[in-house]
């Protein structure tokens, strides 16, 4: 069976990696290491098809080190002991390279048994995660390894990356391809910032190709139906969602409904409506807050249509109250008041409910000063009296600010008035 294409076009210099110019352009860290030849531990961290594992298939093969792969999915602990039996042969005598794919999905035990020959030097690990390495990587690996980052490719780099691979094709089938410029940009814009996903739409298309001879022309059509489920990366497990419900939310706070439609739609393409919906519940309470509660339950409202009906037609519930929530006045001064409470609360500052505000009780023959003393604010003019409600040990405390949007200064307004009086 035939290898993926992208599989088959792997660069052969670090010039022909597209992408990735922050770390291997000239004089850049990741470039100077590999040309030095002494590859310390890596850790390689990135979205998916950005070309991690290109990078470090060229290292290993640049090295004069024994080369073992393995994935983090599939290997057991044997296999790692399989590997450490080799050390003392005469074809292990170098040290091995280790290049070892998702190693989010190695646990604790089968991490740690590595870590020996690592340390010593024996082992030089490569290894490659599509998930924060500081979240899943065991710390002592961490400290032994340095960690670069890799982004998502730019769609003028993978236009690069499809015309090269579109000449490899021509070679191996002996054909000729026509591809437009349109198709082009299509691929290269269509798939997320992933070459893999590039090169795949790139070959499929060519599978689908109009044929004349030797002439294979791709269609704009096919591009099209093939490219328009590649747009995007998500994994509701992974950084990417937080990412995106992190950017949607901001949007909102920021006032912003362009950008926050753009996020929106992001999430509801990916089926993910129960995070478009929390996050918009949120953010009507925590950012517009006080400055227009009446939207509160606006947008509640909006999210049980969204709900009820589904998708696709719950994006126009939600458009609309995302659009509402971009636009109305901002707050969040019960988001901090709220904070500042907790805050107080987890660090032990709290005290005796005051003698007024308890639940009735039966005083002593012991207590001296019997009664609950509370005064009821409806009895006193403009429903207030003044009287303590917090602890002693906070009696002053303020957790509560006004903000300064139009709805909380007239609340102000209003206090100050009656609380003069």
């Amino acid at each position: 069976m035939q290898k993926p294409l992208a599989d088959r076009f792997r660069p052969q210099t670090l010039d022909d990696i597209v992408g990735q110019k922050h770390l291997l352009a000239p004089n850049k860290p990741l470039r100077r290491i590999i040309e030095s030849g002494e590859i310390p531990n890596l850790i390689f961290y990135g979205p998916s098809g950005v070309g991690k594992t290109t990078v470090a298939t060229y290292i290993a093969n640049k090295t004069n080190k024994m080369l073992k792969k393995l994935n983090g999915t599939t290997a057991s602990t044997a296999d790692i002991k399989q590997i450490v039996s080799e050390l003392g042969t005469f074809s292990g005598m170098n040290g091995i390279l280790l290049y070892l794919d998702e190693i989010q999905y190695f646990n604790k035990k089968q991490q740690q048994t590595l870590l020996e020959y690592i340390e010593n030097g024996s082992i030089t690990l490569i290894a490659s995660t599509t998930e924060n390495p500081y979240f899943y990587v065991y710390n002592a690996i961490l400290s032994r390894s340095t960690v670069f980052e890799f982004k998502t490719v730019e769609p003028s780099e993978i236009e690069k990356a499809v015309l090269r691979a579109k000449s490899l094709l021509e070679q191996e089938k002996n054909i000729k391809i026509e591809l437009s410029d349109y198709c082009l940009k299509r691929i290269a814009n269509g798939c997320g910032g992933d070459v893999r996903k590039a090169m795949n739409t790139l070959e499929l298309s060519v599978i689908s190709a109009d044929i004349d001879g030797d002439i294979y022309t791709v269609t704009e059509e096919a591009v099209g139906e093939l490219a328009q489920k590649s747009a995007f990366r998500y994994d509701k497990d992974g950084d990417e969602h937080y990412d995106i419900v992190s950017a949607y939310q901001k949007s909102m706070r920021g006032s912003d409904s362009d950008a926050a439609l753009h996020y929106l739609a992001r999430l509801l393409e990916a089926g993910d409506l129960p995070s478009a919906c929390r996050r918009l519940m949120v953010c009507a309470c925590e950012d517009v807050g006080l400055a227009y509660p009446g939207l509160i339950p606006i947008v509640k409202a909006c999210v049980d249509i969204a709900r009820d009906v589904g998708l696709p037609e719950a994006r126009l519930p939600l458009a609309d109250a995302v659009i509402m929530v971009c636009n109305a006045p901002k707050s969040n001064s019960a988001y901090m008041g709220i904070n500042a409470a907790i805050n107080d609360i987890k660090a032990g500052i709290s005290g005796p409910i005051p003698r007024q505000l308890q639940n009735m009780h039966y005083d002593g023959e012991d207590n001296q000063n019997k009664g609950q003393f509370y005064k009821y604010p409806h009895d006193y003019p403009n429903h207030y009296t003044p009287q303590q409600y917090l602890p002693d040990a906070l009696k002053d405390k303020k957790y509560y600010k006004y903000g300064d949007n139009k709805n909380e200064q007239a609340f102000k307004a209003y206090w100050e008035k009656i609380k003069k009086q």
